[in-house]
């Protein structure tokens, strides 16, 4: 009678190993690479609300969106399989940036976006409007500034040596006085929470003049606020976890439909893309073959898209046999001009 042989030990430790390595390869790895796909289309008006606004919308207005993935070996040969993904490398899309900074530069384009989208419609609408300076974003720091442990990508810059410091200038203004080397305290506040930390000002060198003069060593922006005169005409923006500048156009048909008498949408499930400047003008934008098949799947009448996308978009759209109509535009203007002549849906 033969006797069982034991596994050996060194060959179980082997094994395991193994394993170890190939789950590491196929799940935690890192790749130079993101997956793009179509992401959701969205009811903007649950994230918008004017005050004393028309309630009458029996269609919707919707926004679309790209999904991102940072990708590992296991969804890239996945996406093999999957006819919307779309690979890229990382540099094309995030640069220098690390996954903060890149998530901080989509939260301030979608501010912009906001911000420009409530301009666009308060011209449309003939309602006069003021801006000023809402504070201080955070967007990059360089990762050999002395200062990096005291910034995260995303703060918002409330105050320096308990002073308002609501744009650049004023910045300027309060650090003019002070020397390089200079210790201030900086008041933030990160993820809704106020933090304060103690700043030694360092050395910002003038690339046209060569002078130097004292900084905090970040990059920043100033993030505006958009008052309309008469407050009964306010604005709010519920937060949202999508970034990017895209929803412009689809914001402003939402404003302005809540800020005029009637229902633009008449009825219809209304989808689009593009950016908007605070004259109205659309410009294009990125993914736009994924933002068409996110509108099919919720059923789009219409899909507003800017111009010079057009044959992007009319290309996926004729792949997928949607019966959505593309309706391309130079404008905000386009845009109403279109559903104003629309009959209501029945």
């Amino acid at each position: 009678m033969k006797k069982s042989v034991k596994p050996n030990g060194l060959r179980i430790a082997l094994y395991l190993l193994m394993v170890g390595v190939l789950l590491y390869v196929v799940v935690y790895m890192p790749t130079p690479y993101l997956i793009y796909q179509p992401g959701s289309a969205e009811e903007v008006r649950p994230m918008i609300q004017v005050e004393n606004s028309d309630p009458v919308e029996e269609g919707t207005f919707m926004m679309t969106t790209v999904s991102a993935s940072y990708a590992n070996m296991a969804l890239l040969m996945l996406s093999a399989f999957n006819p919307n993904a779309e690979v890229v490398k990382k540099a094309e899309k995030m640069g220098d940036q690390s996954k903060d900074e890149y998530a901080a530069t989509q939260v301030y384009y979608m501010n912009s976006s906001q911000s420009s989208a409530m301009e666009a419609a308060y011209r449309e609408a003939d309602i006069e409007y003021s801006i000023k300076p809402a504070y201080v974003f955070v967007m990059s720091i360089s990762e050999n500034s002395t200062n990096a442990k005291h910034f995260l990508p995303g703060d918002k810059l409330i105050k320096i040596d308990g002073q308002p410091a609501e744009d650049n200038e004023k910045i300027a203004s309060l650090l003019s006085g002070k020397s390089i080397g200079e210790v201030v305290s900086v008041e933030l506040e990160r993820k809704g929470k106020t933090v304060e930390e103690q700043v030694k000002l360092v050395s910002i060198k003038d690339e046209k003049t060569g002078t130097e003069r004292p900084g905090l060593g970040v990059l920043i922006a100033t993030m505006q606020e958009v008052k309309p005169a008469d407050p009964g005409h306010t604005i709010h923006f519920a937060d949202t976890n999508i970034g990017g500048p895209s929803a412009g156009l689809i914001f402003t048909l939402e404003i302005y439909n809540q800020l005029t008498e009637g229902d633009l949408t008449k009825g219809y499930r209304v989808a689009g893309t593009g950016t908007i400047d605070k004259t109205g003008a659309v410009g294009p934008i990125g993914g736009v073959k994924h933002k068409i098949v996110a509108a099919d799947r919720k059923k789009a009448d219409f899909f507003f898209v800017p111009r010079k996308n057009y044959d992007e978009a009319k290309k996926r759209a004729d792949r997928i046999k949607t019966n959505m109509e593309l309706i391309p535009v130079d404008d905000l203007q386009d845009a109403v001009d279109y559903l104003e002549k629309l009959p209501p849906k029945r």
